[in-house]
């Protein structure tokens, strides 16, 4: 089968083009070592397949809507001073 009729035959399945699908499970993953890691940015990016940090942004930003630095400071609890009380 060449490449031209496998995307031709991929993409009514998936919906995308191969390159985008690629590109969204790569993020997809991203965004969950992110939740569940404290790697940091240009870690997940080289772990996800990205050339460089600088476009792993790019693209993940453009996906999700927010920078991946604003997504791990999100996802740390917040610190109220609870801890510091006893």
């Amino acid at each position: 089968m060449s490449r031209t009729q496998l995307f031709r035959r991929l993409k009514p399945i998936i919906r995308q083009s191969p390159g985008s699908y690629i590109r969204t499970l790569k993020l997809q993953k991203a965004k969950e070592l992110f939740e569940t890691t404290d790697l940091r940015i240009s870690e997940v990016a080289y772990q996800t397949g990205f050339e460089t940090a600088s476009h792993f942004t790019k693209v993940f930003t453009k996906q999700y809507g927010v920078k991946p630095s604003l997504f791990c400071r999100k996802k740390q609890p917040a610190t109220n001073g609870s801890a510091e009380k006893k």
